[in-house]
């Protein structure tokens, strides 16, 4: 998975968009909902196709948003969507007809694969997950069952018969550390701009910002200041940081900000278009939109103020 995306043989972007997803234009989405339809024929499942869903007869739903995502970010355009559709559509079904994994798992594989999931709250039901930690504002962190075709959100009644949560989620921090690191990148430019960002296909990539110390020594060979780190995480296969040590955290914090609103668009499993400060394992949100919704700004609560004080000076904060 690349830092950033490369250009395909796409419709122009002034043709007429797709009134669902507007990352693709009115044609695409009418040749990717086709190609929907006959993925699932193709198995045997006949589909009523609606904007953003399929039904089959039974009245099971399968959501069309982040498979359109992922068609949408493929560098190789729209010759590889055919793949793409039937691998998607194969796999959904799969998972849907299967047993369930926590029946058929003992409790020790189960913890096992255990791996906590940050989440933004849209898209996200929280009547199901009382146990959820809120991290930021519109940010939570779950506990998810890694399984080789799919990821399982564990709501309140799947964790009570495991164990107490917080073992849980000890266990799932633990399991997050022994994941390896599959990428690292590193952004540089002038004024001292440097920021590291890690990507990978795993689903927990983004989530290791709740292991930040073990990214930040493994990436950098160094431990965090006390002063902390920006950090951003854009969707799930991205975590980018910069550890705080000097006036070099303005130029990061401009160049992070556009990064991460960047990267949140039109992403499969986004989860933020802002940047974060973190220190001592909490997030302080740095950048929002503006109140037009258009552009961006940066947020500076009094506690960061005097950290740009003190590194930067009164001045030039």
């Amino acid at each position: 998975m690349g830092l950033f995306r490369r250009g395909s043989k796409r419709d122009r972007s002034d043709a007429p968009r797709d009134p669902e997803f507007s990352y693709l234009s009115a044609g695409e989405g009418t040749r990717f909902r086709s190609q929907v339809r006959e993925a699932f024929a193709e198995l045997g499942l006949e589909v009523t196709v609606y904007a953003d869903v399929v039904t089959d007869s039974a009245g099971r739903q399968f959501g069309l948003a982040n498979l359109a995502a992922v068609l949408h970010n493929d560098d190789r355009g729209p010759r590889a969507w055919p793949e793409l559709v039937r691998r998607h559509v194969g796999m959904v079904l799969r998972t849907m007809d299967a047993p369930s994994a926590l029946d058929t798992l003992s409790t020790e594989q189960i913890r096992a694969q255990l791996y906590p999931r940050v989440l933004g709250a849209e898209g996200f039901d929280p009547e199901n997950f009382g146990y959820a930690r809120r991290i930021a504002p519109g940010l939570y962190e779950i506990i998810a069952l890694d399984l080789p075709e799919s990821v399982m959100m564990l709501t309140d009644d799947a964790l009570e018969p495991l164990g107490d949560l917080p073992y849980l989620r000890q266990q799932a921090l633990y399991n997050l550390r022994g994941l390896p690191l599959e990428g690292h990148e590193t952004v540089k430019g002038g004024d001292g701009l440097r920021f590291e960002v890690v990507i990978g296909d795993s689903f927990y990539t983004a989530s290791r910002v709740l292991t930040l110390e073990s990214v930040v020594r493994e990436v950098t060979g160094e431990t965090l200041t006390p002063d902390g780190a920006l950090v951003a995480f854009p969707f799930r296969h991205q975590l980018a940081f910069h550890v705080i040590r000097d006036a070099g955290l303005i130029p990061a914090l401009n160049a992070m900000t556009s990064f991460a609103a960047s990267g949140f668009a039109d992403t499969p499993g986004a989860i933020s278009p802002y940047v974060y400060w973190w220190r001592d394992g909490t997030l302080t949100q740095l950048s929002a939109h503006d109140e037009d919704g258009e552009g961006l700004r940066i947020v500076v609560g009094e506690e960061f103020q005097e950290l740009l004080e003190r590194l930067v000076g009164d001045d030039d904060a």
